[in-house]
C-alpha cells in the first residue's frame, strides 16, 4: 500500500510478521514533507489502526536523513488550520486529537531530524536515534511556532528550562543531548537504527495486544487528565483484561513455562 508518489513524496505501508512499517520516501529532498506527504502519514496512522494483524507500528525514512520538516512553500497555505492535514475520523500522526491511536508506534530517526521530524517521533512511543541525528525545533527562525506537540511534549520530557533553551532558539542538538533531555530513549551505531526499532517493534507484538492499549490508553489519560483520573480507571480496566482469552492464555503459559501466544481477544 502506498500514499502520494512522485516529486511530491510518498509514504509506504508494509505488514510484516505483526510489524506495520510506515516508510517516509522523498530523499532527493530531504524527505521534506508536502501536504500529500502529511495525508499520507495519517492515511497511514488510520490503516495501521484498522489492520487487525498489525500489533506495533515502526516509522522510518529512506535515504540519508529522517527529514528536514516541512517544504514550507508547499505547506504554508494549510498551516494555520486546526489539524494538519488530518480528517475527520482519521488517526492523527501527532496525536493531538481524538481519535486517538490505540497501538504502539516506535520511530527510527537518523541524519537530519528536524521540526515535524521531531514533533511526530516525540507523539510515539519509543524513539530509536542514530548517533549522528541531527535535531532542531526550528520555527522561530522562520516567522512561526511549533503546533504539532513540540510546545507541550517537550516541556514534559526535559522540562521548561531545558526545553526553551531549544525552543526559543532553534538550535541544533545532537542525538546524545536528546537521550538526555528524554526526547528520544536509545542512541545506536548510525545504520542499525531501524534494526534495533524492528527488533523492539517484534518484541512488543509479541505482548497481549489489549494490555498493551490499555496500558497506553492509561497513560495517556494520566498526562492528559492527571493521575488521579487515571487511577479511578484501574479497577474497570483490569476487571476487562481478566475477562480476556489473552488473559487466560497468558495464565497458561506461566503454568504451562511457554511463551504465550495471544489472540488479542
Amino acid at each position: 500500500m502506498a500514499q502520494a508518489s512522485g516529486n511530491e513524496g510518498h509514504i509506504s505501508t508494509e505488514l510484516e510478521s505483526g510489524v506495520f512499517l510506515i516508510g517516509i520516501d522523498r530523499p532527493a529532498k530531504l524527505n521534506g514533507f508536502t501536504p500529500q506527504m502529511l495525508r499520507g502519514m495519517a492515511q497511514a496512522y488510520t490503516a495501521y489502526e484498522h489492520e487487525a494483524a498489525a500489533r506495533c507500528a515502526v516509522v522510518y525514512a529512506e535515504g540519508k536523513h529522517f527529514t528536514a520538516g516541512l517544504d514550507l512553500p508547499k505547506v504554508a497555505p494549510h498551516l494555520g488550520s486546526d489539524s494538519l492535514m488530518v480528517e475527520e475520523n482519521e488517526i492523527d500522526p501527532f496525536d493531538l486529537r481524538a481519535p486517538f491511536r490505540s497501538k504502539p508506534v516506535v520511530f527510527a530517526v537518523h541524519g537530519i531530524c528536524f521540526t515535524l521530524g521531531i514533533e511526530m517521533m516525540l507523539a510515539a512511543d519509543i524513539v530509536i536515534a542514530a548517533s549522528d541525528t541531527r535535531f532542531s525545533q526550528l520555527e522561530v527562525k522562520r516567522g512561526l511556532m511549533p503546533t504539532g506537540g513540540a510546545t507541550i511534549r517537550m516541556v514534559e520530557r526535559a522540562g521548561w528550562g531545558n526545553a526553551m533553551r531549544y525552543l526559543l532558539t532553534g538550535d541544533e542538538f545532537d542525538a546524545a543531548t536528546a537521550l538526555r533531555l528524554g526526547f528520544v530513549q536509545e542512541v545506536v551505531e548510525p545504520g542499525k537504527q531501524l534494526e534495533r526499532a524492528m527488533e523492539l517493534a517484534q518484541h512488543i507484538a509479541q505482548q497481549a495486544p489489549l494490555a498493551v492499549s490499555a496500558t497506553i490508553t492509561n497513560a495517556r489519560c494520566a498526562l492528559a487528565d492527571g493521575p488521579l483520573s487515571a487511577r479511578a480507571s484501574f479497577g474497570i480496566i483490569q476487571r476487562g483484561l481478566l475477562a480476556s482469552d489473552d488473559f487466560q492464555e497468558g495464565l497458561k503459559s506461566f503454568k504451562d513455562k511457554r511463551p504465550p501466544k495471544f489472540s488479542g481477544q
